[in-house]
């Protein structure tokens, strides 16, 4: 009973500590500040009242007023604006009879109708489910059948997407190339009464999507963070400073995107967004606004190094104290080129959905061990158990495990990831160097066993990402009859020719273990990535499956008509050039 008891006292101590050094850490980022009493009180309120991310909007409005919160394709908008935007679409959407708790389906690029979306909705109590962009009709249908949607707000270019999409509480336009027509956000707006609402009977939720890059994308619930604690540990790593300029390129549909808006506008600093990544606007754009931060995806970096006008170098980037990078995984080699290129500002978070963050990398941590992906921030506790939930060595790869307060509360549909200890699984396994830093080696169920031993497609995906001839790549394991399963690799050449399916075998089988090396290597154009940049392995496993069953050759136009159905394999549009 003592033993219970002083427990408890010490886990409570250690709240208390974290909470101090988070409230340090983000009055050091600019998040909060001296304030005369009356407007602390004022914003003390609205947090209280709408939480985090409604309560956050107030506040910044109270503190920052005309300074720019937000620069979209279609102009500045002040901190105060964006305020009273969210106020003006929450009383409307009331006005539509949209009340507490109503879910909303969120379909849109990178804008302020997302945001208005998102600021309105927490200071309403709606729970908003954030869309993929990526999604065919069938998904959208699915996936808003499945989690109760009852009213959408969408881009006008996806309307066809979400054409059999049940929404009973009203369907409203976010973006439209037109006028501010009837239905859309804009024409809610100006009816919308500015003053501000009651606090809602229960706090705004959201419900981000998972990749889905292996399957059928899942829902996670999560609640709205209060604890100082969670936004100072991440930027307590990433230097992250109030009254700056971050432009924010990832899609905001994901929680990579989202965070980052969300934390730029915290601290006081604008937010650029932009509805498609264009690798040379986003540059011109970094350096006409002499962005102090610029947030991206690893596929992202490589568009923007390819550039033909020289990319960074041709620019004045001198203002760029970082650029932070999540989503999906950055190896070694490009890490290393980004920073010979832009300097050492490059910053790895890694974490998931359902977890939120584990490790952050500075630079100085890929410099010494390019591929990592750092060690967990204060607050954060990052374990490796293996299968039957034995904590491993230093050096073993087993599955990550990650605790820092933020897990989510389940999937929407049921199930939720295992958790040993107090801490949730990332479905990721890894290994940590003598110094503490997490390698991610790959996926827990993307590992085959072939001939008996036991190969992780990531450590093979890391090696032929540093090939010269090789631009990106990626394995896969399939069915064997002599072995098990076979590892496949994928191959983008830096050119279109000069580089043989023998070559990039004796590069593996003179780095990695004979087992390791690729049975079979196809050259493609591009591979198939959803918005955030991950590679849809299950679209490769599909091709190669219709390869197995037509003539030889199959594969590679297999590969690029599944680019050309993912939103031009999600490169051309959320992710790559724009299209």
């Amino acid at each position: 009973m003592l033993d219970q008891v002083f427990r408890r006292l010490m886990s409570e101590g250690e709240k208390v500590v974290l909470e101090v050094l988070g409230l340090a850490t983000i009055a050091r980022a600019g998040m909060i500040g001296p304030e005369p009493p009356l407007r602390l009180a004022e914003m003390a309120l609205a947090l209280k009242r709408f939480g985090p991310v409604g309560g956050g909007i107030v506040a910044a409005a109270i503190r920052h007023g005309d300074q720019f919160g937000l620069i979209d394709e279609r102009g500045p908008l002040s901190f105060r604006e964006l305020n009273l935007r969210s106020n003006a679409l929450a009383d409307a959407l009331a006005a539509e009879g949209l009340g507490d708790g109503t879910t909303i389906g969120v379909l849109c690029r990178n804008h302020r109708g997302l945001l208005d979306a998102t600021f309105a909705g927490a200071k309403a109590g709606y729970r908003i489910l954030y869309l993929n962009t990526d999604f065919a009709a069938p998904q959208a249908r699915d996936v808003c059948a499945r989690e109760g949607v009852e009213a959408l707000i969408v881009d006008e270019e996806f309307l066809p997407i979400v054409a059999d999409v049940e929404a009973s509480a009203g369907r409203f336009i976010a973006w439209t190339d037109g006028p501010a027509s009837l239905g859309t956000l804009d024409s809610l707006i100006s009816m919308g009464d500015t003053k501000g609402r009651p606090a809602p009977s229960q706090p705004g939720a959201m419900v981000m999507l998972t990749s889905g890059t292996t399957g059928t994308p899942k829902g996670a619930r999560r609640s709205l963070p209060r604890s100082l604690a969670m936004a100072g540990a991440v930027l307590s790593k990433i230097p992250y400073r109030g009254r700056e300029a971050v432009y924010v390129v990832p899609p905001m549909f994901h929680s990579w995107g989202l965070f980052s808006g969300l934390l730029t506008i915290g601290t006081g600093s604008t937010l650029l967004i932009s509805r498609r990544f264009d690798p040379a606007a986003v540059l011109d754009a970094v350096a006409l606004h002499h962005c102090t931060g610029l947030v991206v995806v690893p596929a992202m970096i490589n568009r923007m190094l390819a550039l033909e006008d020289g990319g960074p170098a041709s620019r004045d980037l001198s203002a760029l104290r970082f650029m932070a990078t999540s989503g999906a995984r950055l190896e070694g080699a490009l890490a290393s080129r980004a920073m010979d290129a832009f300097g050492d500002v490059l910053y790895n978070l890694y974490g998931s959905t359902e977890v939120a963050y584990a490790t952050i990398a500075t630079p100085e941590d890929m410099r010494a061990a390019p591929g990592c992906v750092g060690r967990p921030p204060a607050g954060t506790s990052v374990r490796l158990f293996d299968r039957p939930g034995i904590e491993v060595a230093p050096g073993e790869t087993a599955r990550i495990f990650v605790g820092n307060g933020l897990g989510f509360s389940g999937y929407t549909g049921g199930g939720t990831k295992e958790s040993i200890d107090g801490l949730l699984s990332t479905g990721d396994v890894g290994h940590f160097d003598g110094d503490g830093r997490l390698f991610v080696d790959g996926r827990d169920d993307e590992m085959i066993v072939s001939g008996g031993e036991n190969v992780f497609p990531g450590e093979v995906e890391e090696l032929l990402a540093g090939h010269p001839g090789i631009s990106e790549a990626s394995a896969v394991g399939v069915p064997d009859p002599d072995h098990g399963q076979r590892l496949i690799a994928y191959v983008v050449p830096t050119t279109p020719s000069g580089l043989t399916a023998t070559e990039v075998k004796s590069y593996v089988r003179s780095n990695l273990a004979r087992f390791k090396v690729p049975r079979e290597v196809f050259f493609v154009e591009q591979l198939p990535r959803n918005p955030t940049g991950k590679v849809l392995k299950r679209h490769l496993l599909a091709h190669h499956a219709a390869a197995d069953a037509t003539a030889d050759g199959a594969v590679d136009g297999a590969v690029d008509g599944a680019a050309d159905a993912t939103a031009d394999g999600a490169v051309d549009g959320a992710v790559g050039v724009e299209g």
